[in-house]
């Protein structure tokens, strides 16, 4: 079985890491194909990025969804998941809506701990709008982007060992270490903090391989519709 692993943000290196990670977490008979978006920015760090990845990522399914029998949308923070959730025949999975779950399996309430100080109210916003507000404990943020803790992670552990220890002052039972830059961090951090640390990405793949055989999400029905200027596999499947 086949999963597309869709990358939202336009640094390719940051696509070949997290397929590199699934395909190692993948069992038998399931494999992992990356998706780069095509437009937009290196690393996603405020709203306006955001918005521009979630037209990224509808644009990266139309063009490499044939076949897939699972989403995994590899960005926290999840630009498009809903708009995802209605076009794509298959299950949807993305990093952050996994992660909470993930996490209130351990705990009544989970910090959040991320790069770039933009995220803080746009995870909160994210959080509760899926129903989490009462579960979130908070978000720390440190001052790097994902994207700097992605080419340089060693300067930042201490930093994020740190955000992750503050998250138990927070009430948080569990802390997602949340953003595809931060992959494979989470067990060194753990190393340093008294809470269980969740990598995002690892949470995600793991659910995406688990909804493998599940239907769709169950939201309405994408309805035709009439579009300008989108790149045709966009369009057509709009349309």
């Amino acid at each position: 079985m086949r999963i597309l692993l869709i990358n939202a943000n336009t640094t390719a290196a940051i696509t070949d890491r997290l397929v590199a990670i699934a395909n190692d977490l993948a069992p038998a008979g399931v494999t992992f194909a990356g998706a780069t978006g095509r437009f937009g920015a290196r690393y996603i760090a405020s709203r306006a990025a955001s918005a521009i990845a979630a037209h990224a990522a509808l644009d990266a399914y139309a063009e490499h969804g044939a076949g897939a029998d699972a989403v995994l949308l590899g960005c926290f923070g999840d630009p498009g998941l809903d708009a995802l959730r209605e076009i794509a025949p298959v299950p949807v999975v993305g990093l952050a809506d996994a992660s909470a779950a993930a996490a209130l399996r351990l705990a009544p309430r989970f910090g959040v701990v991320t790069g770039g100080a933009a995220w803080k109210p746009m995870l909160e916003e994210f959080f509760a709008a899926r129903g989490h507000a009462a579960n979130l404990a908070g978000v720390r943020t440190v001052a790097p982007s994902g994207g700097e803790i992605a080419r340089d992670p060693e300067a930042a552990i201490a930093a994020l060992a740190a955000a992750c220890e503050a998250c138990a002052k927070d009430g948080a039972g569990v802390v997602i270490l949340g953003g595809a830059g931060l992959a494979g961090l989470a067990t060194r951090v753990a190393e340093r903090v008294r809470l269980p640390v969740i990598c995002s990405v690892e949470a995600g793949i793991r659910a995406a391989i688990a909804a493998l055989g599940q239907g769709p999400a169950g939201l309405l029905p994408h309805q035709p519709v009439e579009t300008v200027g989108l790149a045709p596999a966009l369009a057509a499947r709009l349309g």
